[in-house]
């Protein structure tokens, strides 16, 4: 008797830890908005940032929300609905690796409100903890990467501070939106942020990429690897040649 209550404390510490050790990716999505924001318009359907269920960049077919849940390596393990800023939330977990995905759905017309976010996130400003299934999981700057997702509003719209770093802590981001490179590296120099994949030119800011790109990111590829993916699956969706979305996409201050 005294070997099971052996082997069920070893297998509960290991429990335990795996609790402990999760990471998490934090995903910021400006949901497209024909009227709020300085974008192309596309279609009334997934231009609606008030509808994250038909929206471009969350229910559409490579939305955030769709393509993750249709994928492979990711399971969705929590949905959480709300009324304001933020119209969803959803939690992801990974099934090879020890790594939990949040992503949010921002009411498009709250873009500035998701991009302070983002940046006070990488900043170590803004740091909070949830809870899922009795697992503790860090968001915003408690999380190990930070990604934004949509238009770049920093186009249309000037942010109230640069963001500085509070902790000393170097965050890894994600930043998918048109010419990113260039509106948002003063603020994520300004957070000490490490820049894992960033954009030279208009793109399209759809799942596939940010889906890739973390698959190489969880499996502990360098940031080469992680660039060298992300383009691949930005070819193969917006069929164009897989030198020209290297074009787009870059890691570091490339």
């Amino acid at each position: 008797m005294k070997y099971i209550y052996l082997i069920l404390s070893v297998l509960y510490s290991y429990a335990l830890q795996a609790k402990m050790s999760a990471k998490t990716i934090h995903v910021f999505v400006a949901l497209c908005d024909n009227e709020y924001q300085g974008i192309v318009k596309v279609p009334p359907k997934i231009g609606n940032g008030q509808n994250a269920a038909t929206n471009l960049y969350w229910g559409a077919g490579f939305g955030i929300k769709t393509y993750f849940s249709k994928s492979k390596n990711w399971q969705l393990v929590k949905t959480f609905k709300a009324n304001g800023m933020v119209l969803e939330r959803l939690i992801f977990k990974h099934k090879t690796q020890n790594y939990y995905l949040v992503a949010d759905a921002y009411n498009g017309k709250n873009i500035k409100d998701c991009t302070i976010q983002f940046f006070n996130s990488l900043a170590g400003t803004n740091k909070q903890k949830i809870t899922v299934d009795g697992i503790e999981l860090g968001i915003n700057g408690n999380a190990s990467l930070v990604a934004y997702i949509g238009h770049n509003g920093l186009m249309d719209f000037e942010l109230p501070n640069t963001f500085k770093n509070t902790d000393k802590i170097q965050r890894s981001c994600i930043a998918l939106a048109c010419v990113s490179r260039a509106y948002f590296e003063p603020f994520i120099k300004s957070a000490n942020a490490l820049p894992l994949l960033l954009t030279n030119t208009l793109m399209c800011p759809e799942a596939y990429t940010l889906h890739d790109a973390l698959e190489a990111y969880i499996n502990n590829k360098s940031n080469n690897e992680v660039r060298n993916k992300a383009p691949l699956a930005y070819a193969k969706y917006q069929k164009c040649s897989v030198k020209a979305a290297k074009n787009i996409l870059i890691t570091g201050w490339q």
